[in-house]
């Protein structure tokens, strides 16, 4: 199943996260104190901010089981 088509719903909740997550390592960077990754080097913590939740979401999209489809 590696090899199967990603759905739509998968790839907007991935874009989606990316988003929001990105905004919300902005907004650390800008106004809060960003001790909890703090011995990390200050270029990669907006990556590791925006890029986990993405990566998260993108993979219980991927496994999570699907409604089966009712024909009409």
């Amino acid at each position: 199943m590696p090899n199967a088509p990603i759905e739509n719903k998968v790839k907007s909740a991935t874009a989606a996260t990316f988003v929001v997550s990105l905004l919300i390592a902005v907004l650390n960077q800008v106004v809060a104190d960003n001790s909890l990754l703090g011995p990390l080097p200050s270029w990669l913590q907006p990556v590791i901010i925006a890029v986990a939740p993405a990566g998260i979401t993108f993979l219980s999209g991927w496994y999570a089981a699907h409604s089966p489809r009712v024909d009409a």
